[in-house]
């Protein structure tokens, strides 16, 4: 099944897109952190302030799932739904699709904020088998937040969202999943030097100024 939806996707990549692709390669940066740790505002005032173009995994699965002639969309639906982490093949493909589309569109545009993404091991494998030479991973933007935090905001977020995911029964299987899965790839590249830590307990201007001084260093 997996290895059909991956060649399905492959398929709806022009070809023109590789040949752009092949001269250049998307600058990423990971951004992690729990669900509600406010990752998606500060990648939009990344966005807004440096020249960087944002990509949510989360985004593009709810995307797909929502397109009517998607034939992933059930499947991704139930995983969404469970708090469970949909197949890396998936994700993968969605993020290169959206990778490829955007500097066939503007050569200037080659680096990325993926927001929500490596989130286990599997999502890391399948990044460095898929995106190997690809794609340079410049480091890992960590907004750090306690669980009570987390959840108080996707509660307050799941008012007006509309998003299925944003209520508790979800969100403690989000959280469990994060605790297990995702935090132990934050630790990983904890060792490798290329993970940058910010308290994101505090309101939204105070954890920018954080970023604007870790992105004055690395650019």
């Amino acid at each position: 099944m997996i290895f059909r939806v991956l060649s399905r996707l492959a398929e709806k990549v022009p070809s023109a897109v590789h040949r752009v692709v092949s001269s250049m390669k998307p600058q990423v940066v990971f951004v992690l952190g729990g669900p509600g740790a406010g990752k998606g505002t500060q990648c939009a005032k990344i966005v807004e302030k440096y020249n960087y173009n944002h990509l949510s995994a989360g985004d593009l699965l709810r995307e797909e799932r929502s397109r009517t002639e998607s034939e992933f969309g059930q499947l991704i639906d139930n995983y969404i739904k469970e708090g469970k982490i949909v197949p890396v093949e998936i994700t993968i493909n969605l993020l290169r699709k959206a990778m490829e589309s955007t500097m066939q569109a503007d050569e200037q545009k080659f680096r990325f904020l993926i927001d929500g993404f490596p989130r286990n091991q599997d999502n890391l494998q399948g990044w460095n088998k898929v995106m190997d030479g690809k794609a340079d991973v410049k480091f890992v933007l960590f907004f750090d937040c306690s669980n009570e935090v987390c959840i108080d905001r996707c509660l307050e977020r799941g008012k007006n969202s509309g998003r299925t995911d944003d209520n508790r029964e979800s969100m403690e299987k989000r959280i469990q999943t994060y605790l297990q899965s995702t935090r132990p790839i934050i630790e990983l590249f904890e060792k490798q030097g290329k993970v940058h830590t910010i308290d994101a307990s505090r309101n939204v201007e105070e954890v920018f100024e954080d970023v604007k001084s870790i992105f004055g260093k690395e650019g």
